[in-house]
């Protein structure tokens, strides 16, 4: 293995740790208050830091493995990306859903309460993994259909791209996560447009939230496409992989910082210090660690 190569994992692990230190940080506040866990924004907030701690858990194993070259049986890969491809989607519909609820929050004041309750919350997060298991389902049924069973038992590393085999499987795969790229645009313009219609519309303490509403979509917006290109960076990989080995790690490094590492730390800082409930929180568990120092 290149000494160059080993170079790039090891100033790879510090920032992804970082980044799960945080989140830990963050995850601890949801389960001290009791608002945190009977408001349905803070419980898909909830659900978008365990779905991104477990994917910087997951990608940090298979980044380090795959500079190293460790190849493991197809069948075990198969087992780790189902796991990977769900939770990778999971994010960005749960963000589309926090979208949606910040809509019926300011435009939809008085049914806010009914459709946003803990137990409709907590149907949408069901709604939200089913939706997410969709790619996982089309990539493994286009791989099972086109896979011999001695291919299997085969050793490979472990990466996306292994699932295709064939040029169409790509434009498969593409076509569905281009289709979810397409709704939640819409979604997020859609919420944009009529939170800023309130906006221009409201005085007083209702202009101050339906500003603060907006920026949060805003934000919300750009977190969402930095999750949405991530889905087409292994199609990038895999091109590169043909063609030199070295830019292939170099690039997949440069994706997974960018694309995916920035999106989640997005997250915390969002909700961790522009939300004023959860600033407190925050401030109030700090102020306890220096106590205790």
């Amino acid at each position: 293995m290149p000494s160059t190569e080993i170079g790039v994992v090891h100033r790879h692990r510090r920032p992804g740790f970082e980044s799960r230190s945080g989140q830990t940080s963050t995850t601890t506040n949801i389960i001290q208050k009791e608002c945190f866990y009977t408001t349905g924004r803070y419980i898909l907030f909830a659900v978008t830091l365990l779905s991104d701690s477990l994917m910087l858990v997951m990608s940090d194993i298979l980044l380090i493995l795959t500079h190293f070259g460790f190849a493991m049986q197809v069948w075990i890969c198969i087992i780790i990306s189902v796991v990977v491809l769900v939770y990778n989607i999971v994010t960005p519909v749960t963000l589309t859903a926090m979208t949606l609820e910040r809509y019926v929050a300011i435009c939809m004041p008085l049914r806010h309460s009914q459709l946003c309750s803990t137990r409709s919350t907590m149907h949408c997060i069901l709604i939200i993994h089913g939706l997410s298991s969709v790619p996982c389902i089309v990539v493994l049924s286009t791989f099972f259909a086109s896979a011999s069973l001695n291919l299997y038992k085969q050793y490979k590393i472990c990466a996306i791209n292994m699932f295709m085999l064939y040029r169409w499987q790509d434009h498969v795969i593409s076509a569905v996560q281009e289709f979810y790229f397409l709704i939640m645009v819409i979604i997020i313009l859609f919420s944009y447009v009529k939170i800023m219609k309130v906006a221009k519309a409201a005085s007083g303490e209702d202009k101050k939230s339906s500003g603060k509403g907006l920026r949060t979509v805003i934000l919300h917006g750009f977190q969402l496409l930095l999750c949405l290109i991530q889905l087409w960076t292994p199609f990038i990989e895999s091109t590169l992989l043909q063609f030199d080995l070295m830019l292939f790690a170099y690039v997949r490094l440069s994706n997974f910082i960018l694309f995916g590492l920035t999106p989640k730390c997005l997250s915390p800082l969002i909700y961790g210090l522009r939300d004023e409930t959860f600033s407190q929180a925050l401030k109030n568990v700090f102020g306890l660690y220096k106590r205790n120092i």
